[in-house]
């Protein structure tokens, strides 16, 4: 025989008398490798006439179960995985907020930073007026300036977050940015009782980034540091 007879592929075949032999020298391989047992089936055993044995049907269902509670288990972890990146970013978010040292960068921070931090599309800081208290140079830098009875209309007027997923534009809440916008979260700021009415909005073009029903503590924390630091830029009653 040749050596280019042999296949080289082919993989020497295990007897059942090896491996028989194998487990007699290894009596703790199965208690090392119990996923040994998860394709395997159990034996069928004869009890009689007229006696079910149930011992197949209950393994089956046990292994389904055991499939099942891995699956759920691989979800919670990637869930805590994804709740620990966004309380990180969040976390970031804040610290940037808290290292602008003027008015006008809490503004820029609030449209450049928390946008590239937070992996989104726009964020915006709007605020009521009707008039030019707010310069042009602010409103560029990200601070939009929305009519009177903009937010009551936006959220009601007990309303103080809104979430949607699939959503279409919202100009009235991003602007230009709005045909951008396919995810928002809204939250309205409640800065001073001496300061017209005010949101943020965070937009994404992922139509699931936001969502109803989502968890909303780390943005309702986010928003509340948001009127903390505009209060004390602007030496503000709380």
């Amino acid at each position: 025989m040749t050596r280019d007879s042999i296949d080289s592929t082919e993989a020497p075949r295990v007897t059942a008398a090896q491996v028989i032999d194998f487990l007699q020298q290894h009596p703790d391989f199965l208690n090392c490798h119990p996923e040994v047992f998860d394709n395997q089936s159990a034996p069928e055993r004869e009890l009689g006439a007229g006696v079910a044995d149930f011992q197949s049907a209950m393994i089956r269902r046990l292994r389904a179960d055991v499939a099942g509670n891995s699956d759920r288990q691989r979800e919670l972890i990637d869930t805590s995985r994804a709740n620990l990146t966004i309380q990180a970013r969040v976390h970031e978010c804040v610290l940037a907020l808290l290292d602008a040292r003027s008015f006008e960068k809490v503004i820029e921070t609030v449209a450049t930073d928390l946008t590239v931090l937070l992996g989104l599309d726009v964020v915006v800081l709007g605020i009521e007026s009707d008039d030019e208290t707010w310069s042009a140079g602010e409103a560029g830098q990200g601070l939009r300036i929305v009519p009177h009875g903009t937010v009551d209309a936006v959220f009601g007027e007990t309303g103080d977050l809104i979430l949607g997923s699939c959503v279409e534009g919202q100009a009235e809440a991003f602007g230009e940015a709005a045909d951008l916008v396919r995810s928002a979260a809204l939250i309205r700021l409640e800065i001073s009782p001496t300061t017209a009415p005010a949101f943020v909005a965070f937009g994404s073009r992922d139509p699931e980034k936001f969502h109803p029903g989502q968890a909303t503590e780390l943005i309702g924390f986010l928003a509340m540091v948001l009127e903390s630091v505009i209060r004390g830029w602007l030496s503000l009653p709380e």
